[in-house]
C-alpha cells in the first residue's frame, strides 16, 4: 500500500464577502445558510461541515440542533436564547457552542452573520 502523496488544504478566498451574497434561504423569509467545506469524503464516520449563517431583520429563527455546533459572530448582532432562559446579546467576535439537542432562538434587529462548524454531513442542517 503506497501513499497517495501529501494532502492539500482547501481555500475559499474572501468568502465572507463573496459567498455570503449567494446564501440560499433556509427558513422563513430571512434566514440563510450554506456549507462551504465538509470533511465528509475524508471522514464519513464523523464529518464536520462549516459555512455561513445570516439572519436578516424579521421573524426569529427557532432551531433544534441535531448535532454539535460552534459559531462565531462575524458581523452584525443577534439575540440568542435557549429553553433554559439564557439570553445573550451576541456581537462580532462572540463565540458559541450549541450542544446536540439544544433548542435555540436567533433574533436580530439589524441583521447578523455567523460562521459555523458543525458535526454533521454537508447540507444536513
Amino acid at each position: 500500500m503506497g501513499s497517495a502523496g501529501p494532502l492539500k488544504f482547501s481555500h475559499y478566498g474572501d468568502a465572507q464577502n463573496k459567498f455570503v451574497k449567494t446564501l440560499p434561504l433556509i427558513a422563513n423569509d430571512n434566514a440563510y445558510l450554506a456549507d462551504i467545506f465538509t470533511s465528509e469524503e475524508m471522514d464519513p464516520e464523523k464529518p464536520i461541515s462549516a459555512g455561513f449563517y445570516r439572519l436578516d431583520p424579521g421573524k426569529p429563527l427557532e432551531y433544534t440542533y441535531t448535532y454539535n455546533e460552534m459559531k462565531i459572530i462575524v458581523d452584525g448582532d443577534f439575540e440568542i436564547s435557549d429553553e433554559s432562559g439564557q439570553t445573550v446579546k451576541a456581537t462580532k467576535g462572540d463565540v458559541f457552542f450549541f450542544p446536540k439537542g439544544s433548542k435555540i432562538t436567533f433574533k436580530t434587529v439589524n441583521g447578523g452573520l455567523g460562521f459555523f462548524c458543525g458535526q454533521r454531513k454537508k447540507d444536513s442542517a
